[in-house]
């Protein structure tokens, strides 16, 4: 199983970068997303999640019987859960401001700082 969790992950990273690279905002948002849970389940599959039993020590034992999990990934994936969460609101409510006040959400677009009767610097020597 942990193959067909390897092959997802690549695919999830290849969609999130090819969304990434996009010029419409919304677009790139959903990439970021899409980044967010390639990288839960790239931590998730490094965990090893079909081999191993659960850390549960039993009773009059000190250490565990056999091998187990490690419940680091796990921990992890949930705290990476909530960071992506809040920096996918943030970039929302960031990129609907920038399209209420500029009214596009095409990044070319989006060129305020640069005058249009300008001309553009070279782009070669």
């Amino acid at each position: 199983m942990e193959p067909v969790f390897a092959v997802l992950t690549g695919i999830f990273l290849t969609v999130a970068v090819y969304l990434l690279l996009s010029k419409l905002i919304i677009r790139m948002l959903l990439g970021v997303a899409i980044l967010g849970n390639a990288v839960n389940l790239l931590i998730f599959t490094s965990g090893r999640i079909m081999r191993e039993v659960p850390p549960v020590i039993g009773a009059g034992l000190d250490v565990p019987a056999g091998a187990t999990a490690n419940p680091l990934p796990q921990a992890l994936i949930l705290t990476a859960i909530v960071i992506s969460f809040s920096f996918f609101a943030f970039l929302l409510v960031l990129s609907w401001r920038a399209y209420s006040s500029l009214g596009t959400d095409n990044t070319d677009a989006m060129r305020v700082a640069e005058p249009d009767d300008v001309q553009p610097p070279p782009l070669g020597y």
